[in-house]
């Protein structure tokens, strides 16, 4: 009886729609692996990838990257530019063209 009620703790936790955080790490962090290894399997650098993903978590972001390095490397594949160009700017850019504009005003 004891061993039932312990599996069942799971499903009756999934039935009320509590959260578990121990799921949403590891969603994050495979959230994370996927946006590094499209950004390397894109040709972006790193930097690029953590602006344009500030939400993401940069330690999964490097590792993804690195991860699709490395096959990419030992496969000898091409990058993938991105025919898609994004309307965010890496923050380093915007950083520097709000400077200029502040010093023209």
């Amino acid at each position: 009886m004891l061993l039932l009620a312990l599996t069942a703790c799971e499903r009756t936790t999934e039935l009320l729609g509590l959260p578990d955080p121990k799921k949403e790490e590891a969603a994050a962090e495979a959230e994370g692996k996927a946006i590094g290894g499209a950004c390397r399997h894109a040709g972006r650098a790193l930097e690029d990838c953590y602006a344009l993903n500030p939400k993401a978590q940069k330690a999964s972001i490097f590792s993804g990257w690195r991860e699709m390095n490395d096959y990419m490397t030992e496969h000898n594949i091409q990058t993938v530019p991105p025919t898609v160009t994004s309307s965010v700017k890496p923050a380093a850019a915007e950083t520097g063209s709000e400077g200029k504009q502040a010093a023209k005003h």
